[in-house]
């Protein structure tokens, strides 16, 4: 079967070899390199303990150093898999999610035509160089000057000139033999409405070869040299060669300077890439004058697992960075995301170069934000937060961004990273604390004199509000699954201690991920032994969620009977507070009376809510007796004296 010309391109293109491979072999993790497509395995075609197979993830090849093994993938699964060629390719398209194309019979003389288009567009690279360096080309010099695009930049990115005239370009390659049908085909010319010859597609502009996977011109971008012009730069049409939405301008280039371990840089157009090269930045690409397409991500995401994208600072350069985190949601996969380089405001890679230099723009690349910081500014900037249904309107949006994302272990590290940036900038207490907003999950806070001593030794209320805590905190790690019925009394609890500030933070950050997944954060960030303390503290092992680990209803009074106890000691605190400023004034009956149902809202709340129900009497001696069982006795007694009595 023949299949039609660029379909096995663009399998290549869309296949990951070292994905292919790697259900086949073991990579040897010490050799290999993932971010450069570098990998080692032992060979999968004889036996061997070194890893002398490599692959080449970049360039789609391998090769066996032991046995010279070599191929692609198609090649690789048609050994592995003992399978004849058009087997392996659906098996590849199927994974790519690609159409086999119906039998073509006239796929050969496509296959030839295809190469008669590409030799077309490598005869109008030519003679859009020759233009360039003519006399008509010298005010497209002078610009190219300007722009610091020296000699050697316009020979490395093939840049040429399309001077003004309608048929300039049309009668050379007619007139070197050039079927007009191939020069149609090219998208170089456009039939006359008027019945007369057919008209060059550019003219007066600036000409940029844009080259296909392997090199090859496959179509141009033209800048306007008339500032009156409607359309500033000009793609190619859409041709047997060209199709905008799946190539990326400069891709064959970046890729093989990727290789050699540049950052990946898709910026906004041709000069920004141009520029970008000169100063240093080889693997930078540009989109052709549209949004960003999946196609084009995968393409990025073949080449690097985390794409820098590079946004004009304008409002149309952020609105387009905000269409790129759309698109991509959904195909983020473990290891392959974006970073986001904004641009100060006003300007563009190729402006920064100019005025500050190479260093300005690595730093910026080297500081690009991650794309949940970009995502959170979006739903943020310029919005006021200071009500619940405000807040919860922006906690809904992001949460149904998220769920866009279908890999469900980047889901969940991006609904982690969610509540992340809700606690630490919409949290009432980190509000009030001026610095607190910046300050990230579990932070350690400085220690303190008090957070070295025990929990048993210090006394006074405060004190007993910190054993409270502790309690608190203990029963809420052994039974983490009601954390969610305590989320806001937890996020007002005021630790003192830096060790029970640390593990709240991680209650309200890891509880809902389970138990296992909560011990694992608290042994990394604070320490197995700082945990392991805290529970053997005396007060702190003998109540029963430590106990009982596990039992929710244990758990559940425990948890509310200290928070109604220390929320009754500080209420108290705060009466007694009030009560001394209204002494200083006109002190009258009503201040005695406040303090009294505090100091008595604080005796109950003391008393356990745990303790029976029981009623009791007060014996002779002064003893406490229960009432039930004193009746309980007495009946008892009567029936014994009632059997004696009828002996």
């Amino acid at each position: 079967m023949s299949l039609p010309p660029g379909f096995l391109d663009e399998l290549r293109t869309r296949t990951s070899l070292a994905d292919v491979v790697g259900r086949k072999v073991m990579w040897d993790n010490r050799k290999s390199n993932p971010g450069k497509g570098d990998m080692w395995a032992p060979c999968p075609f004889h036996h061997e303990k070194t890893a002398s197979f490599h692959v080449d993830d970049r360039k789609g090849f391998y090769y066996c150093f032991g046995c010279h093994a070599k191929g692609d993938a198609i090649g690789f699964v048609r050994e592995t898999e003992n399978v004849e060629f058009m087997e392996a390719v659906r098996i590849l398209a199927s994974e790519a999610g690609m159409q086999i194309p119906e039998r073509d019979p006239q796929a050969q003389q496509k296959a030839d035509r295809r190469t008669q288009l590409i030799e077309v567009m490598e005869q109008a690279v030519r003679y859009f160089r020759l233009m360039l360096n003519s006399g008509a080309g010298a005010g497209a010099r002078d610009y190219l000057d300007r722009r610091g695009l020296d000699e050697a930049t316009r020979d490395r990115f093939g840049i040429g000139f399309a001077p003004a005239g309608w048929q300039n370009l049309w009668d050379h390659l007619t007139g070197k033999g050039v079927a007009p049908d191939l020069v149609m085909g090219c998208g170089l010319a456009k039939p006359s409405n008027k019945g007369g010859k057919p008209y060059d597609v550019f003219r007066n502009r600036i000409m940029f070869p844009i080259l296909d996977a392997r090199g090859r011109c496959i179509a141009f971008g033209g800048r306007a040299m008339d500032p009156d012009e409607n359309a500033k730069y000009l793609n190619s049409p859409q041709t047997e060669l060209f199709d905008k939405s799946r190539v990326l301008y400069n891709f064959a280039s970046a890729r093989e300077a990727a290789g050699k371990g540049a950052p990946l840089i898709a910026a906004e157009g041709y000069m920004d890439v141009i520029a970008l090269a000169q100063a240093g930045f080889g693997a930078a690409v540009a989109p052709l004058g549209t949004a960003v397409t999946e196609a084009q991500l995968q393409l990025l995401w073949r080449v690097a697992d985390e794409p820098v994208m590079a946004m004009d600072g304008d409002r149309a350069g952020l609105q387009a960075a905000h269409r790129v985190i759309d698109l991509a949601l959904p195909l983020l996969m473990a290891g392959k995301s974006l970073r986001f380089a904004l641009m100060p405001e006003g300007k563009d890679p190729d402006d920064i170069l100019r005025a500050e230099g190479r260093g300005a723009v690595q730093k910026l690349i080297e500081g690009a934000l991650p794309m949940v910081d970009l995502l959170w500014r979006r739903e943020t900037e310029d919005r006021v937060f200071d009500s619940p249904e405000r807040k919860a309107a922006l906690e809904k949006a992001l949460r149904d961004k998220v769920a866009l994302i279908a890999d469900p272990t980047v889901r969940g590290h991006y609904e982690r990273a969610v509540r992340d940036l809700l606690w630490t900038h919409l949290s009432p207490r980190r509000a009030a604390k001026g610095g607190a907003k910046a300050r990230k999950w579990g932070a350690p806070d400085p220690a303190s004199a008090s957070a070295k001593a025990s929990l048993l030794a210090a006394t006074g209320e405060s004190g007993a509000i910190r054993m409270r805590e502790a309690v608190i905190l203990a029963a809420l790690i052994s039974t983490p699954g009601i954390c969610a019925e305590f989320e806001g009394p937890l996020e007002d609890l005021e630790c003192q201690d830096s060790l029970h500030a640390r593990l709240r933070d991680l209650l309200l950050h890891h509880a809902a991920d389970g138990a296992e997944a909560l011990n694992a954060e608290i042994g990394r960030t604070v320490g197995a032994d700082a945990l392991e303390k805290l529970l053997c503290l005396p007060h702190v092992a003998i109540t029963p969620p430590v106990r009982h680990p596990g039992d929710a209803e244990i758990a559940q009074m425990t948890v509310a009977e200290e928070l109604a106890k220390i929320a009754a000691i500080r209420g108290l605190r705060a009466e007694i507070a009030d009560a001394a400023e209204d002494v200083q004034g006109m002190a009258d009956e009503a201040v005695t009376w406040r303090l009294g149902q505090a100091a008595e809202a604080r005796n109950r709340a003391l008393r356990s809510q745990q303790e029976d129900k029981a009623e009791y009497d007060l014996a002779e001696n002064g003893a406490r007796i229960n009432r039930g069982e004193r009746e309980e006795f007495d009946a008892l007694l009567d029936r014994i004296t009632f059997t004696k009595t009828r002996r």
